[in-house]
C-alpha cells in the first residue's frame, strides 16, 4: 500500500515555489534522500524522504507552490508520512542587511517597493534537457534557461562552457541597450550597464552562492528604504574578558566555548529593556511603532556559503552558560547547512560580530523590519587615562546602526553607552 508523503513543517513559509524535483516514478529511495527543493525569498530548502521505499506517483512538478501539508508523492514500501515536526534541511539562508550582511527575518510587513515575484510558471523546467545535475544547478544559479542553450558535448549534451558562453553572448546586447536607455532598477534607479569584460582579458564566470543571490534584493531594499545612521562607541571590557576566560576554561571541559558574543547578547537585552524603541518595528503604514515585549537576538554566523542569522530565542530568560551552549549548537547547524526555518525567524534585534577576524569599525545594515543592529569588531589594548595616569585597558569598539525614522542621534548615543556600561562590569548583566 502506498503512503502519501507531504511537505513537513517549514516554519512560516507559505506558497514556496518548487525549483527542483529530485525523484521520478519507479525510483528507489532511502531515508533522508532529497525529494524536492524549494526556494523562498529567504532560503533554499531540500525536503528529505521520511523513509525508504519506491516512488509510485509524483504529485508535484517544478513551478508548483507548496506549503506545509502539500502532497509530494506516493511511496510504496516502508514509507510513512512525516510528522509535523519532521526537520527540513535549509542549507542556505538569505542574509538580510548587516555588514557582513545577516539574513532577513520573516516579516509580515510588505516590501514597500519590491517588484512582484515572477510567476511560478516562469520557473524553467529542465527535465527534458540533456545536461548533468551540476550543469542544471549552474544554469539556475546564473539564471540561464537551458532550453535556449545549444549543447556542444557528446550527443548534444550541454556543458558548463555552453552555459557560460550563452551568458556571455547574452551580455553583449544588454550592454548596448544599457548605454542607450535607463533600464529601470529598484525604486526607479537606472541599472548599471552590462560590460563584456572578456574584451579586455581572460575572465571566469563564477556563480554567486545561492545564499548571496537570494539575499541581494533584501539588502537592496533595506539600503533604499531605511535612512541609516551609525553611532560608534567603545567599552572597557578588561574585567569582563578576564571573567569570560574563566567561564571558557570551565566550558571547554564540558564541550562548549564561552565567547564575548554571549556577553554582547545579554548586554543587548539590558539595553533593549532600557530603550524599547530599539526592540520594535514600524507598522506597515509607518504611522505607529510596534514595541515587542520579547527578546530574540539574531546572530550573524559565517559559513562557507555566506552569512546566515540563527536566532537565540528568549535571551532575557537565559544565562551566559545556556546562551553559550545554544550558540555552539546553532553555529554547528549553520556550518552543516541544517538550520531550519524556526531557527532563523522571529529576531527582534541582530548582532554582527567580526571580533574573530579584525577591523576597527564598520557600518552594519539594519536588518529590516528591525530598526537597529549592533556591530562589534576586535577588541584591542589601549592606554586609558584614569584621572591620574594612563593604564592598559582592553577596549571593544561598538557600532550601532539605526533607522533614523524611529531613533534619533541622542537616543542612539544613550543606547550604545548603556551597552558599554553593562559590558564594563559583569555584575550589571544580572540587574
Amino acid at each position: 500500500m502506498a503512503t502519501e508523503v507531504k511537505v513537513p513543517d517549514i516554519g512560516d513559509f507559505k506558497d514556496v515555489p518548487v525549483i527542483e524535483v529530485h525523484v521520478k516514478e519507479g525510483d528507489s529511495i532511502g531515508p533522508d534522500d532529497p525529494l524536492i527543493s524549494l526556494e523562498s525569498d529567504k532560503a533554499t530548502m531540500e525536503v528529505p524522504s521520511p523513509s525508504a521505499g519506491v516512488v509510485e506517483t509524483v504529485l508535484i512538478k517544478i513551478g508548483d507552490k507548496v506549503s506545509e501539508g502539500h502532497p509530494i508523492l506516493l511511496l510504496k514500501g516502508e514509507g510513512t508520512a512525516p510528522s509535523a515536526d519532521t526537520a527540513t534541511q535549509m542549507p542556505r539562508q538569505e542574509p538580510e542587511p548587516s555588514a557582513p550582511a545577516p539574513a532577513a527575518p520573516a516579516s509580515s510587513t510588505p516590501a514597500p517597493s519590491a517588484p512582484a515575484p515572477a510567476a511560478a510558471s516562469a520557473i524553467p523546467d529542465f527535465s527534458q534537457v540533456h545536461a548533468s545535475p551540476a550543469v542544471r544547478r549552474l544554469a539556475r544559479e546564473l539564471g540561464v534557461d537551458l532550453n535556449a542553450v545549444k549543447g556542444t558535448g557528446e550527443k548534444g549534451r550541454i556543458t558548463k562552457d555552453d552555459v557560460k558562453g550563452h551568458l556571455t553572448r547574452a551580455a553583449a546586447p544588454a550592454a548596448a541597450a544599457g548605454g542607450a536607455v535607463f533600464a529601470g532598477g529598484g525604486m526607479g534607479i537606472p541599472e548599471i550597464p552590462a560590460v563584456d569584460f572578456a574584451k579586455f582579458g581572460p575572465v571566469e564566470t563564477k556563480p554567486l552562492a545561492r545564499i548571496k543571490k537570494i539575499s541581494g534584493p533584501h539588502l537592496h531594499r533595506a539600503w533604499l528604504n531605511v535612512p541609516l545612521v551609525t553611532h560608534q562607541d567603545e567599552a572597557d571590557i578588561t574585567e569582563t574578558d578576564a571573567y569570560r576566560k574563566e567561564l571558557d576554561t570551565a566550558g571547554k571541559e564540558k564541550g562548549y566555548r564561552v565567547t564575548l558574543l554571549s556577553f554582547l547578547i545579554k548586554a543587548a537585552v539590558s539595553a533593549l529593556r532600557q530603550h524599547p524603541e530599539f526592540n520594535a518595528s514600524l507598522s506597515p503604514d509607518k504611522e505607529s511603532l510596534i514595541l515587542k515585549r520579547y527578546y530574540n537576538i539574531g546572530v550573524a554566523v559565517d559559513t562557507p556559503d555566506g552569512l546566515v542569522v540563527p536566532v537565540v530565542k528568549d535571551a532575557d530568560r537565559k544565562g551566559i552558560t545556556e546562551i553559550s551552549q545554544e550558540l555552539g549548537a546553532l553555529s554547528k547547524k549553520a556550518r552543516d547547512g541544517k538550520l531550519t526555518g524556526a531557527d532563523m525567524q522571529g529576531a527582534t534585534f541582530t548582532i554582527s560580530s567580526l571580533g574573530g577576524i579584525g577591523g576597527t569599525a564598520f557600518t552594519p545594515l539594519v536588518n529590516a523590519p528591525e530598526v537597529a543592529i549592533l556591530g562589534a569588531v576586535r577588541s584591542k589594548m589601549a592606554p586609558v587615562w584614569d584621572g591620574s595616569e594612563f593604564k592598559p585597558r582592553l577596549m571593544l569598539p561598538l557600532c550601532v546602526s539605526y533607522d533614523h525614522r524611529v531613533i534619533d542621534g541622542a537616543l542612539a548615543a544613550r543606547f550604545t553607552r548603556h551597552l558599554a556600561h553593562v559590558l564594563e562590569d559583569v555584575r550589571r548583566l544580572v540587574i
